[in-house]
């Protein structure tokens, strides 16, 4: 129960009509989920305008709504509140009915096209090991210390957000490492919130079946930054040309970290096989168990934001060490007869391609590079050609395959990708649409010694096809292959 006066601090209040001396007893912007006491927001989404459901949430016993405009009636049991923009408003209520829970933690936020979640399991991962309480909000798991919060999206909704917060305070967690999309950012589902510090890894092609433009995308991204204080810190991928333009405007401290340019943490890798990268961070040698070069970005990412929150060097580089990959991210799978197989996320061209080049670098000539890939439905189309041709660029044999091709059909998107690929790589490739039996099928073109890389859904355990959710899982369906090529 908290008092609506209190709920409305920092809020910009264009107009209120009622007192706001009452209490209420709970927040939300789906009108189903309003009860007696209620305080409801009204938000005009993407698909559905909450203000067409204000009627609903004073029946069901709203004491107070917010909103971008007033309904024709209005009644005395309900207070009525305007403000400009009620999804950014949203992060302020939700931040301030949980007592900002921002506020008593280090939190740090994690953005880029690719390497979040890597980046902010591996944070979560070190600090634990490093003796420290934190929590972690990822695409594949929330965590409040190692107790798993199952997760639906990168990035919660604020009111989501600020409840897993809340519950880190009272867990007594020091720090919370999470990602932020483009489109948690854009929906205003990071207002209210107080960062410690922002971390950005890459930006390239994904997402413009919502950003419309690749600018739109780095300007999601890059508002992150503008929204920092300058008690906290920007640390920016230097080799990224838009690691700069994510500190332009932005009052936080700025830092750098780079492979390849000059930077404030710099790293250079000795040696990279499958068993593992040998690196020199800033003058100290790690032997990790990760696997290529842009893992060694990840690591140095987290190296320098462990660094900037005040930690140990030698503490970190020992977490480091001890860190394994995570699920569905450059995961190896090793079958009886000596096939390499890669289960990874990618699903972007610039994941594929680096993915890919890693596997190139650690490999030998006389191995030979099977890629599974496909396309989601309902996605970026753009990129479908793009993956495509990247797949057979690197590799020696393509298997073009369904991914989730959720409203679209598979052929479609398949034909859309094929469309890419080079006339002297025609072939290089084959189209299967099941993804079960495109995977039995590199596995028997696999002859030990080979790499065969799963790529694009990595962590997921679900196919989605027409609105549903059938089981499906890259790393269980490729043992399963393992197991049959055995026999």
């Amino acid at each position: 129960m908290k008092s609506l006066k209190n709920i409305l601090k920092k809020v910009d209040v264009l107009e209120i009509i009622g007192s706001e001396n009452i209490n209420v007893s709970s927040i939300c912007f789906d009108s189903r989920k309003v009860k007696k006491g209620s305080l409801f927001i009204a938000i005009s989404g993407t698909q559905v305008d909450g203000h067409n459901y204000i009627e609903n949430a004073v029946a069901s016993g709203a004491v107070a709504i917010i909103s971008e405009k007033f309904p024709s009636e209005l009644t005395n049991e309900t207070v009525f509140v305007k403000v400009e923009d009620s999804s950014y408003t949203l992060g302020l209520i939700a931040s301030n009915f949980y007592n900002n829970p921002s506020e008593k933690l280090k939190l740090v936020a994690v953005t880029g096209t690719n390497g979040k979640t890597s980046v902010a399991s591996c944070l979560h991962d070190t600090f634990l090991k490093m003796g420290e309480s934190a929590g972690l909000l990822s695409t594949i798991v929330n965590k409040i210390g190692d107790i798993e919060v199952p997760s639906t999206h990168t990035t919660p909704d604020a009111i989501a957000l600020n409840k897993l917060l809340s519950k880190m305070v009272k867990e007594g967690c020091e720090y919370c490492f999470m990602e932020a999309s483009s489109h948690a950012i854009h929906q205003n589902r990071t207002s209210g919130l107080f960062f410690t510090g922002a971390l950005f890894t890459n930006i390239s092609h994904d997402h413009l079946d919502y950003h419309t433009t690749f600018d739109e995308y780095i300007l999601a991204k890059k508002a992150l930054f503008d929204g920092l204080t300058d008690t906290a810190f920007a640390l920016v991928n230097k080799d990224d040309k838009h690691g700069v333009t994510m500190l332009h405007h932005c009052k936080a401290q700025h830092k750098s970290y780079a492979i390849k340019s000059m930077a404030d943490f710099k790293c250079k890798i000795i040696e990279n096989r499958f068993e593992g990268l040998l690196l020199n961070i800033d003058g100290q040698e790690i032997w990790t168990k990760l696997v290529g070069e842009f893992n060694a970005y990840n690591l140095l990412a987290v190296y320098s934001t462990a660094i900037l929150l005040g930690q140990d060097s030698v503490s970190v580089l020992k977490a480091l060490s001890t860190v394994v990959a995570t699920t569905g991210r450059f995961q190896i799978v090793r079958s009886a007869d000596g096939v390499i197989g890669i289960i990874d996320y990618a699903h972007t061209p610039d994941a594929l391609k680096n993915v890919l080049q890693s596997i190139q670098a650690v490999k030998s000539k006389s191995q030979q590079l099977i890629t599974l890939v496909g396309c989601g439905g309902d996605r970026d189309k753009a990129k479908r050609p793009l993956m495509a041709q990247i797949a057979c660029e690197l590799s020696d044999r393509v298997i073009l395959t369904s991914d989730n091709p959720r409203t679209e059909d598979p052929l479609q998107i398949l034909n859309d990708m094929t469309a890419g690929i080079k006339h002297y790589n025609i072939k290089k490739y084959l189209c299967i649409e099941s993804r079960s039996e495109a995977i039995k099928t590199a596995c028997a073109f696999a002859e030990s010694g080979n790499v065969i890389l799963v790529a694009g859904k990595g962590h997921e355990k679900y196919q989605e096809k027409n609105g549903v959710k059938y089981p499906f899982d890259d790393i269980q369906e490729l043992k399963k292959s393992f197991k049959m090529m055995s026999k």
